[in-house]
């Protein structure tokens, strides 16, 4: 009988387990295992079998309550930051470090937790996340944003120790990276290919790392990219001792065995052609004092230009400024200036760029913004071959067009622009109206056509850009100046203020010392609009001159 209840037995639980192992150590091992001389020691197997259960259940309870426990902290973390970032919002995002990590949460950090919430049966807040998700960053956006801290952190020479810790020069809110917000600013360089911001952010990480804090990446998986990018920028030694720091965390690393291996042969080689006195096929590195080199790159006047966005500009000399003045405009005894002329002052003498004050009131200037921020867009150049508008990598800003009809403050300050310089805006563009963010920029370009781009405003049908009306619609924390490199003026934002130079000769001939940039923003928010004045129409209000350069 003792038999026939036992065969029964692992027939049933045969029977209910048809796919599950049964292996010593498993709960079913000692239910359908029976081989004990006595129906007790079957019960006591049951018993171990129950206390097994037991304790698996209870490593079940410890895990939810460890997931119940970290979504209460991230929840109880993002209450406190929002209720400060949404308390000042522009002011918030002003900090480049806080846009960065705001786009970096949604698009990452928020779909992690995703991912753990939806262990849980938490159905609305997880359709209420995926309605939301659809307005989330993208990973294009993610890339941007760590590109534009790049970009920042090249033009006004900030160390990443420096972006890490959030120690910009004007800054409202203090703000840092973590560990793994390092790692994510050296992943999206490496997957860029740009292996030197893969050197400088990954030696970040591993430091702040090393110092303690808190992180779910791995040195081991820090120093699997920091060993290849360095061997990319040419430092084999360093490679070398990095990738055997990474295999003493992890002997079994597959990848770091083989590199280490391909290292370890091209030193030799090295070695080998030294003894030789041959040249080495290796790459050099480009290393000073510990530093790696930052590679050239298209821009040949990156380095004039980036010194002009820092404040390192030419200094006029005495002599020069003497013939920098101030005075009131009237716009040649304009009728509408003759009782209000506005304040002229010279910035630069040849070119000749000039500057005036109070041209628009703070009322207009919200109303232009009001206007023109529902038709924002990545901002366009216009292609020299074929005229049309494209988006371009050199140009990091959103910008709308208004039309006079748009609103009566867009005609005013239009024919503001046109009593000042006594140019007239019936064959000028539209308003445009642009707003740089974090690292917002435009690198050094021409406003105007040159003769081997002779259709680029052939669809206008008005001729070529005679002169430049620029309006600058708010005061910027750091950065964002407007630089010349190829005489060295920088211009610096002031709300309320604007600009004014001619493109071209009198002759029609381009003044080419007009390259121009408008340098990132480094903390703050940058408001412009600007109008382009066209040869058209101007014939006799800017008569042409005797020689070419008039």
């Amino acid at each position: 009988m003792l038999i026939l209840q036992a065969v029964l037995l692992a027939v049933e639980c045969l029977g209910c387990f048809p796919s599950v192992p049964v292996g010593k150590g498993s709960p079913l091992f000692y239910l359908c295992n029976k081989v004990s001389p006595s129906i007790v020691g079957q019960m006591t197997d049951l018993i171990y079998a129950e206390k097994d259960l037991v304790q698996s259940l209870k490593e079940y309870i410890q895990a939810e309550e460890s997931k119940l426990s970290k979504i209460k902290s991230w929840a109880e973390k993002m209450d406190a930051l929002t209720m400060k970032s949404a308390s000042d919002p522009e002011g918030y995002l002003a900090h480049p470090v806080n846009a960065y990590k705001l786009v970096k949460r949604l698009n990452t950090d928020w779909l992690e937790l995703e991912n753990l919430v939806l262990q849980d049966s938490t159905s609305g807040f997880i359709a209420n996340l995926t309605v939301q998700r659809q307005f989330f960053p993208t990973e294009e956006d993610e890339t941007g944003a760590a590109k534009a801290l790049m970009r920042l952190q090249d033009t006004y020479r900030l160390d990443p120790e420096t972006m890490s810790k959030g120690k910009l020069p004007g800054t409202k809110y203090r703000s840092s990276l973590t560990v793994d917000d390092c790692f994510g600013m050296g992943k999206t360089a490496y997957n860029e290919g740009d292996y030197y911001h893969t050197v400088l952010w990954m030696q970040q990480t591993l430091k702040q790392h090393d110092e303690g804090e808190d992180a779910t990446i791995t040195k081991v998986e820090i120093l699997d990219y920091l060993s290849y990018a360095v061997f990319q920028l040419g430092d084999l030694h360093r490679a070398v001792e990095l990738t055997r720091r990474l295999i003493s965390l992890d002997s079994a690393h597959e990848r770091a065995g083989s590199n280490l291996r391909y290292f370890e042969k091209l030193l030799e080689k090295e070695r080998v052609a030294k003894l030789l006195n041959k040249t080495s096929t290796i790459r050099e590195s480009a290393v000073q004092g510990g530093v790696y080199e930052r590679p050239a790159d298209y821009l040949p006047e990156r380095d004039t230009y980036e010194a002009l966005c820092r404040g390192e500009g030419v200094k006029m000399t005495p002599r020069r400024q003497k013939r920098l003045f101030c005075r009131y405009h009237n716009g040649n005894r304009n009728p509408h200036l003759l009782i209000a002329p506005f304040k002229e002052e010279d910035e630069w003498d040849s070119p000749r760029i000039v500057r005036y004050y109070d041209v628009m009131s703070d009322e207009e200037i919200e109303k232009i913004k009001e206007l023109a921020k529902p038709k924002l867009a990545r901002a366009t150049v216009r292609d020299p071959k074929t005229g049309v508008l494209t988006v371009a990598n050199y140009r990091v800003s959103k910008s709308s067009w208004l039309e006079e009809h748009d609103d009566p403050v867009v005609a005013r300050v239009n024919h503001r622009m046109q009593h000042i310089t006594g140019l007239t805006v019936k064959t000028a563009e539209l308003l445009q109206v642009a707003n740089y963010g974090m690292g917002g920029q435009y690198e050094p370009h021409f406003d105007f056509s040159r003769k081997d781009e002779p259709d680029a405003f052939k669809r206008l049908g008005t001729g070529n850009r005679v002169a430049t009306f620029l309006n600058y619609m708010s005061d910027v924390e750091a950065g964002g100046a407007t630089v010349f490199p190829d005489f060295g003026a920088a211009i610096w934002p002031q709300k309320g203020t604007a600009v004014f130079w001619y493109n071209l000769f009198r002759s029609g001939e381009g003044d080419y010392r007009t390259r121009h940039a408008a340098c990132p923003v480094l903390v703050g928010c940058k408001w412009v609009s600007n109008k382009w004045f066209h040869e058209r129409g101007n014939e006799f209000l800017r008569p042409c001159g005797s020689t070419e350069v008039d």
